[in-house]
């Protein structure tokens, strides 16, 4: 007998969009939240810079809208641009009267400026933002009485009901894996919101935590949602390279305050890459190191803000310097060796600016949705933003819902009667690495037709093999994890594969060219083969 729970708002996703959301939702609804474990390990906590909010008097909120569309290289909705950055002022509002004390200065924010900015206009807590506001959020949460929160839970599937007889196409729960137990159990709601965040694990080096994995875009998939711009995965310039570093992010905020970018002999290099230097959007930073690295067969390049004041230094970047410290590297007397890693998904579930996604009662907001802010290629620090006011936006949307008449299904248990205890686990290992491995060497900052075609076939063989272990075998934390990496790197290459051209985050030898007219890549469930699904923009 499978375990059932029932609520009117299931959120799966413990970071900054879920529990953002679920504190808007809770005055009014009974609320859910799962967590895949702790709620520390979502990627929010790991968020060091801070969040875009135009503060400074000097600043505007066309500016902060114009810098997005420049990042996002022609992909942006323009009136979803201008609905986020109008949203950011009474976010910050509502995170401070939450208990977010962010760094102020002679009685103003203290602001930092990232690349791709035009302006100071980054509001942050030193170097740990993220941290600061989970633990703020999280407080706020596990005092609220309308709040359930489920720890050590990994959801499997959403339950449509078209799938189930004589139902509509509706979301109604999922089923969702208790990791303490080893039991699935069943979760029914009227609303579900997805805010699982993104997919860099597919990638072998990634600044983000094993939690991003893909799942809220693999199942909606699965589930029958579109999903978008799945080419578009941004490396982060800047992971600390150390062998104990376990991919440690270095804030871009160290390139905002005159960090500068070196190759081992002490040479400057990005001048010959960008007129932007070091703060250039992060795709052209990255691609700039990935070229370095690749002409002169080094290891990494260096990041140098040792001629700054050490007090400065250590004031602002405590985090920064502490973890440097400790694998022996002073911050404030030498660089910092780094290298790009996987760090955002801007491509997703495809949704309004509700979060409202292609089946009713299903909303996706923050990295696990593509809303049209990001484009090609996410603007620094616009992310956490997007997180709260999608949240604010989408609970809103559901709270105007709650008294319509929903449908009542009876939803079957989990049928484990056809599978048995797995005994050859080493399989899902050496699949994980296979997948993240041709997914970093073929699928990553530089491409070509040749390589994403060859990940193409070692997708399809890795597919049938896990499906088949899928079939046979009880389910597991890293089966899941794996099944979905899985159908979101297929999701990636045909993305990558559709788009013959160069733009933003995605860049191909074979189509260095950047195409008059912009076009989202659309992929529909269903379409296994149609390989060229792409909406013109017509913003």
């Amino acid at each position: 007998m499978t375990l059932r729970y029932s609520t009117d708002v299931l959120v799966i996703g413990g970071g900054a969009a879920g529990l953002s959301a679920a504190l808007h939702l809770a005055p009014h609804a009974r609320v859910t939240v799962l967590c895949k474990g702790d709620i520390e390990a979502a990627s929010s906590t790991w968020a060091q810079g801070g969040i875009a909010s135009v503060t400074d008097p000097e600043d505007s909120l066309a500016s902060h809208i114009a810098d997005t569309l420049v990042a996002g290289a022609g992909l942006c909705d323009p009136d979803i641009v201008r609905f986020t950055v109008e949203g950011a002022a009474p976010a910050i509002k509502e995170l401070v009267r939450l208990g977010v004390r962010f760094d102020t200065e002679a009685n103003h924010y203290h602001l930092t400026r990232e690349g791709g900015h035009s302006f100071r206009r980054v509001l942050h807590v030193a170097d740990a933002t993220g941290r600061a506001v989970i633990d703020t959020l999280t407080e706020q949460v596990l005092d609220h009485p309308n709040i359930d929160l489920f720890r050590d839970r990994v959801a499997i599937d959403l339950i449509n009901l078209s799938k189930f007889g004589r139902h509509p196409n509706r979301c109604a729960g999922a089923y969702v894996l208790n990791r303490t137990t080893g039991h699935v159990e069943l979760f029914q709601a009227r609303f579900i919101v997805l805010a699982t965040g993104g997919a860099s694990k597919v990638y072998l080096y990634t600044s983000n935590p094993d939690s991003s994995t893909g799942d809220g875009i693999a199942m909606a998939w699965r589930a029958g949602c579109r999903i978008a711009n799945m080419e578009f995965n941004q490396f982060h310039p800047t992971c600390l390279y150390h062998p104990h570093a376990k991919s440690f992010l270095i804030s871009e905020a160290v390139r905002g305050e005159g960090g500068v970018l070196l190759l081992p002999d002490g040479e400057r290099f990005m001048e010959r890459f960008d007129e932007r230097l070091e703060l250039a959007p992060r795709d052209i930073v990255a691609r700039a190191i990935d070229h370095e690295m690749k002409r002169l067969g080094i290891d990494c390049v260096y990041l140098d803000i040792s001629h700054r004041p050490a007090a400065f230094i250590e004031s602002h970047f405590p985090t920064i310097a502490s973890r440097c410290r400790e694998l022996g590297i002073d911050i404030t007397r030498e660089p910092m060796p780094v290298v790009p890693a996987a760090h955002y998904t801007c491509g997703g579930v495809l949704v309004d600016r509700h979060g409202v996604t292609d089946i009713p009662g299903l909303y996706a907001i923050g990295e696990v949705s593509c809303t049209g802010l990001h484009g090609a290629n996410r603007l620094a620090s616009n992310s956490l933003l997007e997180c709260f006011v999608f949240a604010h936006s989408a609970a809103e949307h559901i709270l105007g819902r709650l008294d319509d008449p929903a449908p009542v299904a009876q939803v079957p248990d989990w049928d484990e009667s056809q599978v048995t205890d797995s005994d050859e686990d080493v399989i899902i290992a050496h699949n994980w690495d296979e997948l993240r491995r041709f997914m970093w060497d073929y699928v990553g900052i530089v491409r070509t037709d040749k390589r994403l075609k060859r990940a193409q076939r070692r997708l399809d063989l890795l597919r049938q093999e896990i499906h088949e272990y899928y079939s046979h075998y009880r389910v597991s934390n890293d089966l899941i994890e794996l099944r979905n990496l899985v159908h979101v790197a297929e999701l990636i290459v045909r993305s990558a594969l559709a788009r013959q051209e160069s733009r933003g985050l995605h860049f191909n030898l074979d189509h260095p060219d950047t195409l008059p007219r912009a076009e989202d890549t659309i992929l529909f469930p269903g379409y296994p083969d149609r390989l060229d699904v792409l909406r013109p923009v017509a913003y």
